[in-house]
């Protein structure tokens, strides 16, 4: 019967779209294990109705099959007791209690088909909403990951623009050292470096005579 696919056909032809789709995925396949769940309870109250409709066929070709014995009994006693025309009405009554007792068998037998059939179809249902289960944790686990994988690239995307600004702020600061550097060079005196290099000069003339000193002391 078709609810015994719906799950599958469901999940083959719609998983995929609805991950990207505005519908919910978790919320679609809660729903159809839901539904799935339902259509159970409404087979087994089928199954309880059809074996409780064999039971009562049974129980009225058991009964019509008792009733055409007692006329048959009492056809016999009839004709005994020389009463053939009591004897024959019996006889009739009991031919047609006999005939809805045969007609009634062939009707369980059928019965018996129908609540068979029904029985496996419950148990494949049964079947089917266990790997309909242990399917819906799998998808909405992915589903789940690919949305988080969705947000994520989304989150990664928005802060190109910040980058981006990181970068020409770090541009305008080297810029900014730059001219800063170039506004110092341009900004000294040349005599006053050759100055400080005379005063430099002197400084290490005055250590190397302090040094020769302490060696002459030393020797002497």
């Amino acid at each position: 019967m078709g609810l015994l696919d719906r799950f599958s056909r469901l999940v083959r032809s719609n998983v995929n779209g609805l991950v990207n789709g505005a519908e919910d995925p978790e919320k679609v396949l809660q729903q159809t294990v839901a539904d799935m769940q339902s259509d159970l309870v409404t087979m087994r109250q089928a199954v309880a109705q059809a074996i409780a409709t064999q039971k009562r066929t049974e129980r009225q070709g058991e009964q019509a099959a008792r009733t055409a014995q007692e006329w048959y009994s009492r056809a016999q006693m009839a004709l005994q007791k020389g009463e053939d025309n009591t004897a024959r009405e019996a006889l009739t009554r009991r031919q047609t209690y006999a005939q809805t007792a045969q007609t009634l068998t062939a009707q369980i037998a059928q019965q018996k088909d129908i609540v068979g059939q029904l029985k496996q179809n419950m148990m494949t249902l049964e079947s089917k909403i266990s790997d309909a289960r242990t399917k819906k944790d799998m998808y909405i686990a992915r589903a789940r990951a690919a949305q988080s994988s969705a947000r994520l690239n989304d989150m990664i995307a928005g802060t190109g623009g910040s980058v981006g600004a990181f970068e020409k702020m770090e541009s305008r600061v080297l810029d900014l050292e730059a001219q800063a550097e170039v506004s110092r060079e341009l900004g000294r005196d040349p005599l006053e470096d050759q100055f400080t290099n005379l005063e430099g000069q002197g400084n290490v003339e005055t250590q190397l005579a302090e040094m020769k000193a302490k060696l002459i002391e030393g020797a002497n």
